[in-house]
């Protein structure tokens, strides 16, 4: 799988190939993309920089020692 980030519409996406046919929203603002086969091919995180701001901060911080 592949990340991509998009700070416009702050959504962090985890991918692989494949067509997706369904998706389901796990919890709000986390979206399973799955293909034809019922094998999952993307994760989908919605206002992303909310949900990794505790994650984020710390990580910040280590960089501007």
């Amino acid at each position: 799988m592949k990340a991509y980030y998009d700070s416009e519409t702050d959504i962090l996406y985890l991918a692989k190939e494949g067509i997706e046919e369904e998706v389901i929203e796990l919890h709000p603002g986390i979206n399973l993309e799955i293909d034809k086969n019922g094998q999952l091919i993307g994760i989908e995180l919605l206002n992303a920089s909310k949900l990794f701001r505790d994650v984020i901060k710390p990580l910040e911080q280590r960089t501007a020692l």
